[in-house]
This record gives C-alpha cells, structure tokens and sequence, in this order.
C-alpha cells in the first residue's frame, strides 16, 4: 500500500516547533551578544567589540572624521602631567598638596558607539588613565545599588541613620607599633547639628554643604569663594539650598557608602557592575594614601570621587563607553537589571538649585544649555581633562571623548549626530 504524504498542517507545526527551539537557545545574552535584525539590543561580551562600517550603519563618513579632527583640534592644552596640569587647575587653593596618585596621560582619545556597535575610534583608548570626577558616576551607582539591595532604606533618610564610629587605621612597621603605640582615632563624619540633617539625597546632589575635614582637606578650602576666614565661618546653607561643586563632600559621600557596605566600593563595582557589562580587568578605583579605615577588623581603603589631589577612577575608554551604554539602556545589560530603572531616573532627575545636574556625576542637558546642538534628553559624564562619556536616548548613541577643551565638546557632538541617518545638524 502506497504510503501518504504528511499534510502541510505536519510541516507547518514540526517547522514552528524547529524555529521555537532556536530562538530558545538563542534568547537572553545570547541573543543580545550575536544581534538581530533589532541592531540597538547588541551588547558587547567581555574581551570583543564588534566594530561596524559607517556606511553600513548608514553614517555620513566625512562628518565622522571631521568629528574626530575636530576632538584632536580641540585636545586640552593642560600639561600632559595630570599632577602639574591639576595645579595648573586649582592654582592658589589651599591644602592642594597631593595624598593620592597621578599618571601621565596619553593622546586625545574617543570612541564612538552607534546602536551597540564601535563605529569609530581615535587615540588609544586601551590607555588606562584617570578619567577624574567621572568617577563620581561609579561613586552614585554604588549609592544605588545599596538603595537597590535595601542596604540603604530612602535617598530620603539621613546619612547619619546609617553611620557607625570610623576607626582610622594607621599603618606602621612592628618596631613603630611597639615602640610608639599610637591609638587610632574615631571620626563621625556626620555628628555636628548641620551634617546630621543631610540626606543620602542632598550629598549625590551637591547641595549638602557638608561641613568638616576628612583625609587632612577641609570642605571650606576645596574652591574657596573667598578668604579663609569668611569660608570657615560662613552661614551653614538649609540642606538642598546651594549647589556647589566640591569632592571633599564627596569623598565623605564615600566613606558613609562604604560604611553601609562594609567591603571596599572597588569590589562592590566590580562585583554588580563592571564584571557583568564586561568591562576589562584593567581599571583601578584609587583612595588617598591616608583615607585607610579599619573595617570589621581589616584595613579598607576609603575611595575618592576623583582626582583633585589624586586617586579616583583610572579606567580605559572601551570600559567608559561600556558603562556609558549601560546607562543608555536605564540599568539594563543584555536583558539583566543590573541597577534599577528608577535609579537611573531619579540619577536624571534636575536638582533644584542646579538644574543642569542629577545625581554625581549625571549632567543634564537641560534648556540645552551644556549641549545647544543636541537633544534636551542626552546627558553625560564628565570630569577634569575633559573627559566625558556623551549618552544620547534619543539617537541610541555613546561617545567617549577624553582630553579636550570643554568648548569643543558640543562642536564634537555636533557633528556625530549631523552624520547620522535621517539627521540635518541642529536637534530639535
């Protein structure tokens, strides 16, 4: 007897059935890690980059390298000595002498990043080098993972809620020890009347007015506005009043973090963010030589939030745009929230005295005042050099530019988004 076909219903479903499991092996971080037709879900894997053609991705290719002559005609003309040219910086501020380490650095330097993928790069940015108050980035990221694993209840709450006595540890030989027994002291950083009002809220903002020394600098002298005398006995501002830029309140920001942590902010990065994204093993998050506490019994390092007297973040510009595109997708890598959605919009949300900031160091382009040519929803994170990591929503685009002048930074801009499809020049 003449056996029958299958009918076509048999194909159709053993087919269905066929693609169903492929898609199952490929979904998740493998899908995102070989892309789809959706181009804007690839995520880089650790130790690759795919890198596309401009003109594949549709880009105009004479805009993007004058883009990037534009970045080495605007390089900073600041010594290549990070510890000379920050003096070159904060010439005549007090306490400036360094407690933490410097490097040189190398040439201008960038990558471009379009839909996940490098369409373009420049310098060396396998360079490790200080990327200065960038850092504070990775510093509020850490306040937020702590806010996301309940270690810290509300940026409403008071720092001081969640503040033990800090034991200073003070290295020394065994001879030192034994001959001159020295007691180390106990600091409480956030006891006095004004600093027990702050909030986990107002020191991300900069609007604390955090009062006090920590790691031998007093707040007052870090950009002093006047004399001595005037800064040390000015008027203590009401908590969120005044915006002012200043990294010893920061770098109490991050001793209180590591308080609440109680294991060093380099580890805690490393563990929820960096080693998840995929970033290299080469950066290095850097303390001062004198800001060792005793924790639990170890000594830890109490990290800066940057390099105005040295330390902070010494990082690539590959693992720069990596956490750049991390915070173009709200906290997501590959399909994990690595940290929540709503840190990232609280971390872009104006603060009142300063609506051109978030959270450290999350720049707004508010009324289009720090980028005139882009969209009023891209945003950055910059420190001294310029170093910036440009995040743009709107164009799924992140630009890494390190070492140049601040007026070519929107020139730069400017120019990546006239290249790209369906762009004029100016956004509106």
């Amino acid at each position: 007897m003449k056996q029958k076909s299958p009918p076509k219903l048999y194909f159709n479903s053993m087919r269905n059935l066929l693609l169903c499991c492929l898609l199952g092996m490929l979904s998740g971080p493998a899908l995102a890690q070989y892309g789809t037709s959706n181009s804007h879900t690839y995520f880089p894997p650790k130790g690759t980059w795919d890198e596309r053609s401009q003109t594949v991705m549709g880009l105009d290719t004479a805009k993007i390298s004058a883009a990037i002559q534009m970045a080495r005609d605007n390089e900073s003309k600041a010594s290549r000595n990070l510890e000379v040219a920050q003096l070159e910086s904060f010439w005549g501020e007090p306490f400036l002498e360094r407690v933490g380490p410097f490097a040189d650095r190398g040439d201008a330097t960038g990558i471009i990043v379009y839909k996940g993928y490098i369409v373009a790069k420049w310098g060396d940015p396998s360079r490790v080098e200080m990327t200065n108050s960038v850092t504070k980035s990775f510093l509020s990221t850490v306040v937020g993972l702590a806010v996301d694993h309940g270690l810290i209840g509300s940026v409403n709450d008071t720092v001081e809620k969640y503040m033990a006595p800090v034991e200073i540890f003070h290295p020394g030989s065994a001879e030192q020890i034994t001959n001159e027994p020295v007691q180390p002291g106990l600091i409480y950083p956030f006891a006095s009347p004004h600093n027990r009002l702050l909030t986990w809220d107002v020191m991300l903002r900069q609007t604390s007015d955090w009062e006090g020394t920590l790691w031998g600098k007093p707040d007052w002298a870090d950009r002093p506005g006047g004399s001595p005398d005037s800064a040390i006995n000015r008027p203590r501002n009401q908590p969120g009043a005044v915006w002012k830029y200043n990294d010893v309140r920061v770098n109490a920001l991050a001793l209180a973090t590591t308080n609440v942590w109680r294991k060093p902010l380099p580890q805690v990065l490393k563990t929820y963010i960096m080693d998840p994204i995929g970033a290299s093993d080469t950066w290095r998050w850097m303390g001062y030589r004198n800001s060792w506490i005793v924790l639990d019994g170890q000594p830890v390092q109490s990290v800066s939030g940057g390099g105005h007297w040295g330390g902070g973040m010494f990082i690539n510009a590959y693992d720069m745009a990596r956490f750049g595109l991390l915070t173009l997708h709200k906290g997501n890598w590959a399909g994990q929230q690595l940290i929540s959605e709503n840190w990232v919009r609280q971390a872009l949300t104006p603060t009142t005295a300063n609506t051109g900031y978030g959270y450290m160091n999350w720049f707004l382009n508010t009324d289009k005042e720090l980028f005139p040519s882009a969209p009023e929803s891209a945003f950055a994170h910059i420190g001294n050099g310029t170093n910036m990591i440009y995040v743009d929503p709107d164009h799924d685009l992140v630009v890494v530019v390190r070492w140049i002048g601040s007026k070519g930074m929107d020139k730069v801009i400017k120019l990546i988004l006239e290249a790209l499809p369906g762009t004029t020049g100016t956004q509106k």
